[in-house]
């Protein structure tokens, strides 16, 4: 093995980007069914599957691949209602919203924002009125605002590569 060949830390030789057209290709076809089998892969992107499977396995070793995730339609299970809560913290209670956030499950997101308020979160409840049980949580800790969703026209993605 010479040294251009050696893998660096991202698993990828020379330090390449991960992101070459034969890997953007298997981003693609992975987002819209993550389910292929590395033989539906390999047929797609015109190689073999021990490739494909090799790519696949060093995409997730990198980190471009994260995981993969069940999407449940929370209507389907009862939770019809979404909303995005935008929480501002009082003095000293940024660690208690986030660990709070971690512990609530009709929290399916937290993320840490910029501004103002200091977190977002996505809230799925059965009904309008179950959402102040979640808000009166956060209020001993911070303001809250409350957004409902109406339409998703477009939908959660991956991002373009």
């Amino acid at each position: 093995m010479t040294s251009s060949s050696v893998p660096s830390r991202s698993g990828f030789p020379d330090g390449r980007s991960p992101l070459d057209p034969v890997n953007r290709r298997l981003l693609e076809a992975l987002s819209a069914d993550p389910r292929l089998s590395a033989a539906e892969l390999a047929r797609r992107v015109g190689m073999s599957a021990p490739a494909v499977r090799e790519r696949v396995s060093r995409l997730e070793e990198a980190g471009v691949i994260r995981g993969y995730r069940l999407d449940i339609d929370p209507a389907a299970i009862g939770l019809p209602v979404a909303a995005w809560v935008r929480v501002r913290p009082g003095p000293g209670q940024l660690p208690r919203i986030a660990e709070l956030a971690r512990r609530t499950p009709e929290v399916s997101e937290c993320h840490r924002i910029s501004g103002d308020d200091c977190f977002l979160l996505k809230v799925h409840v059965p009904a309008i009125d179950a959402l102040e049980a979640v808000l009166d949580q956060f209020l001993l800790y911070g303001q809250t605002t409350s957004s409902f969703v109406v339409s998703t026209p477009v939908p959660p993605r991956n991002p373009a590569g």
